[in-house]
């Protein structure tokens, strides 16, 4: 074996074993789609600064139910009531504004207390009894999906004058270019959640509980309090994506959401997050969001191809990124 064999071959295990691996491949991805993108569709307006702000405006409830599918999986957890409780909160948003008449500033909190006592209750079952994550959370999409029917069979259009105000408000930037109120506040809970995770005790607990759950009980950790709280901050954004989304398509519908949960999962995947839990950063999140609205966008220019193209390509991701996660696990295993 060659010298330059080897110092090739330790440059691999060198970048196998760096946590920021998965962050660098989508976020070079998701720029290689966008110069593709440019290239391609430059004579029908994609290099108008507004095509990449819609990036965030139409994924901006995608975004915020994506972080709080993060802190669950870095936990070593996993959360499919997300698109459920998104679905439910634009039922009781829709009801309670137009068929009890309350004020949206009422709403906001009752919908956001409800959303993050149904994760408070999820976490609390999966601590308290020990019961794997995917059967509980699984539980709680059956509950809110079923909510969502109890509450009207039908779509409820929310023409409230407060929420089309919200709805159509904008932060308008030189240049003409302009982000959502929900876009802006997709961006905000990115920040804290940001802060929280890098900054904070709690975030440090969060990964070290995903690292290894017995070690952190070693080491004197609250691990029930921090598996409880995480799948609070889930259920929290996953409300507060649904009143997003409220704002984006103004109506509740019981079919609103269905499946959401798995393009929430596959951008935290994307992102880099492994599954396995102890690893990955939220703003890999934030990049694995954009590759998903940036394929969907892509195949909207391309005008050819089918809606499911989107389906299509995420899955092929979703299959690259796992085998990445796969071969740094075994690399770290050795």
């Amino acid at each position: 074996m060659t010298i330059s064999t080897t110092s090739a071959r330790d440059r691999g295990a060198r970048l196998l074993a760096d946590r920021r691996l998965p962050v660098l491949v989508t976020g070079a991805l998701f720029a290689l789609m966008y110069g593709f993108g440019l290239f391609r569709y430059q004579a029908y307006g994609f290099i108008d600064a507004q095509v990449f702000m819609n990036l965030f405006i139409d994924n901006g409830y995608l975004l915020v139910a994506a972080v709080g599918a993060t802190f669950v999986i870095l936990s070593g957890g996993i959360d499919l009531s997300v698109g459920s409780v998104i679905g439910f909160t634009t039922m009781l948003t829709a009801w309670l504004v137009e068929k009890q008449h309350v004020s949206v500033i009422l709403v906001i909190p009752i919908a956001l207390a409800v959303g993050a006592f149904g994760g408070y209750l999820m976490g609390y079952v999966i601590h308290h009894f020990e019961i794997q994550p995917f059967i509980v959370t699984l539980a709680g999409l059956f509950l809110f999906r079923g909510l969502c029917l109890v509450i009207s069979k039908e779509s409820i259009s929310v023409t409230d004058p407060t929420v089309s105000t919200l709805a159509t408000t904008h932060l308008t930037f030189p240049g003409g270019a302009f982000l959502s109120i929900a876009a802006v506040v997709s961006l905000v809970v990115l920040a804290v959640a940001f802060y929280v995770l890098h900054y904070t005790r709690f975030g440090r607990r969060v990964y070290a509980i995903g690292g290894n759950e017995q070690s952190a009980l070693l080491m004197g950790l609250p691990v029930g309090g921090t598996k409880i709280a995480v799948y609070t901050v889930s259920g929290f954004c996953s409300a507060l994506a649904g009143l997003l989304f409220t704002l984006y398509i103004q109506s509740g519908d019981p079919l609103h959401a269905v499946g959401l949960e798995l393009d929430a999962i596959a951008s935290v995947v994307i992102g880099g997050t492994l599954l396995t839990g102890g690893s990955g950063y939220v703003f890999g999140t934030l990049f694995g969001v954009l590759v998903l609205g940036l394929i969907k966008s892509i195949i909207q220019f391309e005008g050819t191809l089918s809606s499911w193209w989107t389906k299509i390509a995420t899955g092929v991701l979703l299959f690259a990124f796992i085998l990445i996660q796969r071969a740094m696990t075994a690399r770290r295993e050795r």
